[in-house]
């Protein structure tokens, strides 16, 4: 069974997903897993390959979206990109790292965010 938690997080991954395309993006993976982790978002963008973490809530009462996004996660996002990188075809000119705060319905892109 789903928690609300998860629904929630789900939706939020489809419409960031879905905005990318918009914007002329192709996903290449959605909840890519290895043993040490998950990246919620893989795109490319002609030679650029995106890595998009997304935080999704319902309100700002612990904090907003973005701020979720510590150090420690930033470097652990890092880390997994390196895996990913070592299993994929794709060999990006530039990797960027973008985080997507979904708060209450509104996305915010926050391209290079680290």
């Amino acid at each position: 069974m789903v928690s609300r938690r998860q629904q929630l997080g789900a939706e939020g991954e489809a419409r960031v997903a879905r905005d990318y395309e918009a914007r002329g993006y192709t996903v290449l993976e959605r909840n890519w897993r290895c043993r040490e982790g998950e990246l919620d978002l893989v795109l490319r963008n002609g030679r650029t390959l995106v890595v998009c973490e997304v935080k999704t809530r319902s309100s700002a009462a612990f904090g907003t979206p973005a701020e979720a996004v510590t150090r420690p996660k930033q470097a652990k996002l890092r880390l997994l990109a390196r895996r990913y990188l070592e299993t994929s075809p794709f060999r990006p000119g530039t990797i960027r790292f973008d985080v997507a705060a979904v708060l209450a319905g509104e996305i915010e892109i926050i391209e290079n965010a680290f």
